[in-house]
């Protein structure tokens, strides 16, 4: 793992801090391209909870999630939700999904989020 670009553990602090959700940003990590809005780890850990709460195969998962974050120095993980991995001219899944990127596997990144159109 490389050592992580330090402007981008700023923005990742700024959004673990709660003074904004709005953030939206693009990076390459292990030759995908995902895009997406950042939120703050205790807020993804809830949403992909809740999530698996309500799966009946799943469900017994949830408590991992519940636990609360260990927040020990910078942070090291970007927090997408409402996220795509960009494959082609679509973006998997259509309607975003919750992701977890470590800001060492970060190869590129440019703030705000892409999508395509046939227009």
């Amino acid at each position: 793992m490389s050592k992580p670009d330090e402007l981008l553990v700023d923005v990742a602090a700024l959004v673990e801090s709660g003074r904004s959700n709005q953030m939206s940003l693009t990076v390459v990590a292990g030759g995908a391209v995902i895009t997406g809005r950042l939120a703050p780890e205790a807020v993804w850990r809830q949403r992909v909870s809740d999530v698996l709460k309500d799966s009946d195969r799943l469900g017994e998962f949830s408590g991992v999630f519940d636990a609360p974050a260990k927040n020990e120095g910078p942070p090291s993980h970007l927090h997408f939700h409402v996220a795509r991995i960009l494959q082609g001219t679509v973006g998997i899944p259509e309607t975003g999904g919750m992701y977890r990127v470590a800001i060492g596997d970060v190869s590129a990144w440019t703030m705000g989020d892409f999508s395509y159109s046939d227009h």
